[in-house]
């Protein structure tokens, strides 16, 4: 089951930047992250659902919550954005 944009906690924008297709997924990499863009967020919340095999909404809610209550501003990019879930994952 995937996590989707009905299953969100918090308010988003929902824009794609000219060349970012919202529907291509690929591996977390060096890619900045914006915490504030839905499309994004989601994104990231079903690469770590699918990553270590999560499937419930809760578990997709604690990501959300992570990422935007505890995400430090420094952490930007998708791959340590993805580190820093799962080192945090048993502080939340």
């Amino acid at each position: 089951m995937a996590f989707s944009s009905k299953d969100l906690q918090y308010t988003y924008t929902w824009t794609a930047i000219a060349g970012d297709n919202p529907k291509i997924s690929g591996v977390p990499d060096s890619t900045l992250f914006n915490r504030h863009e839905g499309y994004e967020v989601l994104y990231l919340i079903n690469k770590v659902m699918d990553l270590h095999n999560l499937s419930s909404i809760s578990t997709g809610q604690k990501i959300e919550k992570m990422i935007k209550m505890g995400l430090p501003s420094d952490v930007r990019s998708q791959i340590h954005v993805l580190a820093w879930i799962e080192k945090n994952w048993n502080n939340y």
